[in-house]
């Protein structure tokens, strides 16, 4: 089937929230006499959110018991400033601007929970042009399950077959391959420390947005 719509990731692939995701994981060491991580070091794992920069900052996971309360310090301190260093990527307006005189409906699926989202998404124009956000919370499952993909084809009154999802995540991936739409691969991204980006069964890896952009302008979309 052609493309009609796209939907996007959040963190990594239309925002730049690796500062305010690392400088929160840093904050928390630094409270606690500990050193600073490099920023080169954090910037990988800022896809996967608090898990990930408590990870890499203090070696916990979910099933340690210290990890709830590490991570509820956590989603309070970036809540209080995830808008500081936060930015969309260059070229997201011109993106939206492409999305926008070729008709096609766009949406935004991300992992990262409402109370986070949508403010970024309010506040860092022109993702508010989005017709829709779906959040980690939204539906009952996350990535790499396919119901949050699924979910947003339904509000944006598309079929899911004619939708691609771009992503800088293997899980991006394979929610887009179990939704039944096109898996497109944000190699600007931050890709995490797995596979490298042309290992993730995409069906297109774009180095940069405007390759993306020049993708929709050749025809890719009907």
């Amino acid at each position: 089937m052609a493309l009609r719509a796209l939907l996007f990731d959040l963190d990594g692939t239309l925002v730049d929230s690796a500062p305010d995701l690392a400088g929160t994981a840093n904050d928390m060491r630094v409270a606690r006499c500990l050193l600073p991580l490099p920023y080169a070091q954090l910037r990988p794992h800022a896809g996967s959110g608090a898990r990930g920069m408590l990870g890499e900052a203090f070696a916990v996971a979910p099933p340690d018991a210290a990890y709830g309360a590490l991570r509820d310090e956590f989603h309070d301190l970036y809540q209080a400033r995830m808008l500081r260093e936060t930015q969309v990527f260059d070229a997201v307006h011109a993106l939206v601007d492409t999305l926008q005189t070729l008709n096609c409906p766009w949406g935004i699926v991300t992992n990262k929970a409402l109370r986070f989202s949508s403010p970024l998404v309010d506040a860092l124009a022109p993702l508010s042009r989005s017709g829709t956000l779906v959040a980690g919370d939204s539906t009952p499952f996350t990535k790499p399950r396919p119901e949050p993909l699924l979910e947003a084809a339904r509000r944006l009154g598309v079929d899911p077959a004619t939708c691609a999802y771009v992503g800088d995540d293997p899980r991006d991936m394979q929610a887009a391959h179990a939704a039944g739409m096109q898996a497109w691969a944000a190699a600007w991204g931050y890709l995490g420390l797995q596979a490298p980006v042309h290992a993730w069964r995409a069906h297109c890896v774009f180095a940069d947005l405007p390759a993306l952009i020049a993708h929709l302008q050749s025809g890719e979309l009907a």
